[in-house]
This record gives C-alpha cells, sequence and structure tokens, in this order.
C-alpha cells in the first residue's frame, strides 16, 4: 500500500500530490497515544497549518535529503515557533537516495538548527530517515552506523510534552450556570465549565474575572459525584462560598496569580477568511467563553512567511496572512500571554453580520 496517502484524504490531495487541509490521524504505542496533525506545506494554505500547530506539543518538518532545508522548511519552523510549539525534529527523509551520507545529513542538520535557534527554538533534534524502507522511523538503520541518536518513535516516546497543571494558576472559563428549579435543590448553584488551565482544590480562594469579586470553592461536583480537586481537561461545576454576580463568559481564577484584565490587545493574528483585515474594521472577539465587540485599531506589521521580514505599516491583511495588531474592546476581557498559557491567550475574531472566522490571534505578552 502506499502509505503517501494515509494522511490525504481528499480526492484533490491524491490527484496533486499536495495537502490540502489538516488530516488529523490516531495512534498508540505501550508508552503513548498520538493525535497526528499532517498540515500543509504550501503558502496558499498557511491558515490551515496554523490551524494544526495551535494545539501541537512537537513539530516534525520533514524535510527532502535532496533538496535539503528550502523556503517551506522555514517557514514551518518560523510558524512553529510563532505559535509557542517547545519541541521541534527536522525528519531528514529519503536518505536512501542520497547513499545515506552523512555530510548531507549534517549539512542539514546545522542549517535547520541554526535557523531554529534563532527563532527561539531551542530543543531541536535532527532523525536521518528512509520512510520507504524504514531506516530509522521505529528500529535503528544498519545503513547510517554513524547516527547514535534515537529512532523516529524512540523520539516521540520519549519527548517532553504537556504542562503540570500543578505549576499553572487556575483558570476556569464559565460555560453555564446550573440553577436547578426543583424544589429539593432550589439552593443550589453551580458554575459549569473546562479546567482550562491549572488545578481547583476546594477551600482554594480564587477570584471572579473581570469583575473582580473574591470568594472560596466549597464545591466541585461531577455527573458521577462530588471530588475534592480537578484539573485541566476535566469538566466540573464549582460552588462558592459567596454569591458573586456570575455569568457564562466570566473567568474564575487562582487569586494569588490572576490574568490581566484589558481593554486593549496587542496581538498576532493569521487570518483565515477571503475578506482582508483593515484598520477600524469591527469585529467580535471570543476568548475562552467571552465574548465582546472590537475594534481594529492598527495593523503594527506584516509577517512575509516566504522572507520572513517584517513589512511595517501594511494597510490591511489579506487571507493567510500573519500580523501583528492592536485591538480595542468594548468591554474588558481576562487574558494570559499566549506564549505563558495558551488557553487564555487565544482569541478568534468573528464577523458580527454572518458568523465566519475572520482571524485566529495570539495574545502578546507585555500587554
Amino acid at each position: 500500500p502506499d502509505l503517501a496517502l494515509l494522511t490525504d484524504g481528499l480526492r484533490a490531495e491524491r490527484e496533486q500530490g499536495i495537502t490540502i487541509d489538516v488530516a488529523y490521524r490516531y495512534f498508540a504505542t505501550p508508552q503513548r497515544s498520538f493525535i497526528l496533525a499532517d498540515t500543509p506545506g504550501h503558502v496558499q494554505y498557511t491558515r490551515n497549518m496554523v490551524t494544526g500547530a495551535s494545539t501541537a506539543e512537537l513539530a516534525l518538518i520533514l524535510v527532502d535529503a535532496r533538496n535539503g532545508v528550502v523556503e517551506q522548511t522555514r517557514r514551518h519552523a518560523a510558524i512553529s515557533a510563532l505559535l509557542g510549539i517547545r519541541h521541534v525534529a527536522v525528519v531528514v527523509n529519503k536518505m536512501d537516495l542520497v547513499e545515506f551520507d552523512e555530510a548531507v545529513f549534517d549539512t542539514i542538520r546545522t542549517e535547520f538548527t541554526d535557523y531554529a535557534r534563532a527563532h527561539g527554538v531551542e530543543d531541536v533534534v535532527a532523525i536521518p530517515i528512509s520512510a520507504l524502507d524504514g531506516d530509522n522511523v521505529v528500529t535503528p538503520s544498519t545503513r547510517t552506523p554513524w547516527y547514535q541518536g534515537p529512532t523516529l518513535l524512540e523520539h516521540l516516546e520519549a519527548v517532553p510534552v504537556g504542562s503540570d497543571p500543578a505549576r499553572q494558576p487556575l483558570r476556569f472559563p464559565v460555560q453555564y450556570v446550573i440553577r436547578p428549579q426543583d424544589p429539593e435543590h432550589h439552593d443550589y448553584r453551580g458554575y459549569a465549565g473546562r479546567v482550562a488551565a491549572g488545578t481547583v482544590n476546594v477551600g482554594d480562594r480564587v477570584v471572579v474575572l473581570p469583575g473582580g469579586g473574591s470568594t472560596r470553592v466549597v464545591g466541585i461536583d461531577t455527573h458521577d459525584g462530588p471530588l475534592l480537586w480537578a484539573q485541566a481537561g476535566q469538566s466540573v461545576s464549582i460552588r462558592l462560598a459567596d454569591d458573586i454576580d456570575i455569568s457564562r463568559g466570566d473567568l474564575i481564577a487562582a487569586a494569588g496569580d490572576p490574568p490581566e484584565v484589558l481593554r486593549s490587545l496587542a496581538a498576532t493574528v493569521t487570518v483565515v477568511a477571503d475578506a482582508p483585515l483593515a484598520p477600524r474594521q469591527r469585529l467580535l472577539l471570543r476568548t475562552g467563553t467571552r465574548t465582546v465587540r472590537a475594534i481594529v485599531e492598527g495593523i503594527t506589521s506584516r509577517l512575509d512567511v516566504d522572507s520572513l521580514e517584517r513589512q511595517s505599516a501594511p494597510e490591511r491583511l489579506m487571507l493567510n496572512d500573519i500580523g501583528e495588531v492592536r485591538l480595542r474592546l468594548a468591554e474588558p476581557v481576562a487574558v494570559d500571554g499566549y506564549d505563558r498559557i495558551r488557553a487564555t491567550g487565544s482569541f478568534l475574531l468573528i464577523d458580527d453580520q454572518t458568523g465566519a472566522t475572520v482571524a485566529a490571534g495570539l495574545v502578546r505578552p507585555g500587554n
């Protein structure tokens, strides 16, 4: 079978021999479960690359050993760094077509590592493979005696991923306020949602933003019964000691380490709509469960994904463009820098007339 077609699910992808959309595939080993997001390399599908990379822990960047580091390689490395992917592996494929030449591999490894580290990526691993014959994919290859590093699968199983919820402050976007109507539970008031970051324990002091009210957690409930604590990824209902005006869109956060509450944002955005993004444009901004009206105050710069240089003060951002913008909001929002907490550092810009997504954004640190 042609395994190259495993992630090319669209007929157009198979006909043209390119990746167009993001394809998700699932597999597992005795050590870990994996979600593979196969993303396009072509510049006209940059928005799809951003979509796949936005939730990734590790980027595998394939390089043809015959061609070396090309513009597409550099673009993927830059976008991976921009989206905060901490671990990057450059997988040098088709080593069989260059006679498993160590010098070819060393040249690619050095050039790519220098480029990635210049963009702030410190953990870079290079692996020589031949996907056709499986060299260094699952088992070590006898044709690369000069390579003593891990196979691709060994690296996937060993690379550190995720963040320890105990090391992050609580972030809990409220999705729904639970107030049962039956007389038996008429005093119950719970705030339902999914823990986006950190942990929450019964007895913790929390603050409710953007209002700013402070209180204490007195209960954590689930469909299966009460809990003493919950962590990122769990959907729960939180009960609080005090009656505070809380509704969908509010954020329950750690009292000792809350996010910023802002009405103006400096952000990096990727345009995903056919219509351009322009100064003075009015949109909706959605972060977590909160949606507010916003206006584009200005476009600071645009990243040229070919040369990777920044163009200052462009008139507008077009489809697939990546740029820096300043947004003014009609109401305050509680956010973190994307480099600190992804869940509360990302947002969508939405057309308020059609409901279509116009751009995806990352909150820049130091707003």
